[in-house]
């Protein structure tokens, strides 16, 4: 059976606006990943119980699972605080950097809280001049 001019008109008007709203879809859904949510904690302790934790865990202690999650606890990697500064900002290996979500305050806040938490005794404190150079 041959469709008639209509049938084929209406399939056709369908068809196009089927593809015109997953277009519009796709470009909304594709604008919400790149433009990455900034995070409101300016604390550092808030940061990391709402943002590090879940990886490193409550205490510091790292886990072991789905991947490695390191140590933060008495941790001597932690003692020059341009690492963690940029491993905050770059991210390494399984972990993903927060250049997008932090801002220089917020990665000094959390490493601050980091290096003196969790057996941790660093008292040179990072600044956000620190991270914005770091950054560059």
């Amino acid at each position: 059976m041959i469709p008639s001019f209509q049938t084929s008109l209406k399939i056709g008007l369908t068809a196009a606006v089927l593809v015109a709203g997953a277009t519009a879809a796709l470009s909304q859904s594709s604008a919400l990943f790149s433009s990455p949510a900034r995070f409101a904690y300016q604390d550092g302790e808030s940061i990391y119980r709402y943002v590090c934790a879940g990886c490193h865990m409550p205490e510091g202690r790292g886990a072991i699972g789905a991947g490695a999650y390191p140590s933060l606890a008495n941790n001597a990697k932690l003692e020059a605080g341009g690492y963690p500064v940029y491993l905050v900002v770059n991210g390494q290996k399984a972990m993903p950097g927060f250049a997008n979500q932090l801002n220089d305050g917020q990665v000094a806040a959390v490493v601050n809280y980091i290096r003196s938490n969790f057996g941790n005794r660093y008292t040179d404190q990072v600044s956000a001049d620190d991270v914005k150079a770091a950054r560059q």
